[in-house]
């Protein structure tokens, strides 16, 4: 019995002394494993180094922008020194104001509106400006009493035709409808027509035409008896300027053609 009991004491002996060894070893195994850490600790710390070098540098990049911020201030302090500057000296300048003016055109000098009794013979006759003349229409359908008053200081005339009217109604609605297509035939560079009926001092009526644009004629009208004398003018200018720079001439002639339209009288047939 004793020996059994003595055998069983060194069985259980061993294992402690076993377990000792073991543990002894597993501590071992764990201070190994503690010299091999800082290996990955130093990996780590180099990008923690890098960091702090960056932030070292950053100061100095904080100092840099505000000498920049000041370049740009300066700067601008000097454009608007010297905008003021020049407002100041343009506002105190003695000089005399100047506006912009508008597009130039060619200066017309338009002489004075009188007028004078026609004196060729003719089945009419008018009052016609002193600064025009009478000329005859030479062109190769012209019939007689065709003429035109020239302006030849305005390079302008207006043409007028004269038609017999016979006592013809039907004769009569053929020059009226000629006048109306004559007028028309500007209709594809004329941006408007203005037809009016007036009624002239000495109280004979007249149609018209006023053309607005680049047209070769701005004014064009006829007046009729309805019964002997036909009478028909267009207003022409021998320049190809723009109607805006002739608009001054053409309002001069057109109160000219209403002197004539009130001064007309027709002659009796013999």
């Amino acid at each position: 019995m004793f020996f059994k009991l003595d055998v069983g004491y060194s069985l259980s002996v061993i294992r402690y002394r076993l377990f000792v060894i073991g543990y002894r070893l597993f501590v071992i195994g764990y201070r190994l494993s503690v010299t091999r850490y800082p290996l990955p600790a130093i990996r780590y710390s180099l990008p923690a180094i890098r960091y702090q070098l960056s932030a070292i540098r950053y100061p100095f990049s904080v100092i840099r922008y505000p000498l920049f911020a000041i370049r740009y201030s300066l700067c601008t302090a000097c454009c608007l020194l010297l905008a003021i500057g020049c407002l100041l000296s343009a506002c105190s300048s003695s000089s005399p104001d100047f506006a912009p003016k508008p597009k130039g055109y060619p200066r017309l000098d338009l002489p004075p509106q009188e007028y004078q009794l026609m004196k060729e013979s003719h089945p009419y006759s008018f009052e016609y400006s002193k600064s025009a003349v009478l000329l005859p229409d030479t062109f190769s359908q012209a019939e007689p009493h065709w003429i035109f008053v020239a302006y030849p200081a305005l390079k302008a005339s207006v043409q007028l035709t004269y038609k017999p009217v016979q006592n013809n109604p039907q004769r009569l609605s053929g020059f009226i409808n000629d006048a109306y297509k004559l007028a028309g035939r500007h209709q594809v560079r004329a941006t408007g027509i203005r037809e009016q009926v007036i009624r002239t001092k000495s109280g004979r009526t007249a149609v018209f035409f006023e053309l607005a644009g680049d047209v070769p004629s701005y004014v064009q009208f006829f007046t009729t008896d309805t019964a002997t004398h036909y009478l028909r003018g267009a207003l022409y200018f021998t320049v190809a300027d723009k109607q805006d720079s002739l608009q001054p001439a053409i309002d001069y002639l057109k109160k000219d053609i209403m002197h004539m339209l009130g001064t007309l009288k027709w002659k009796k047939e013999k």
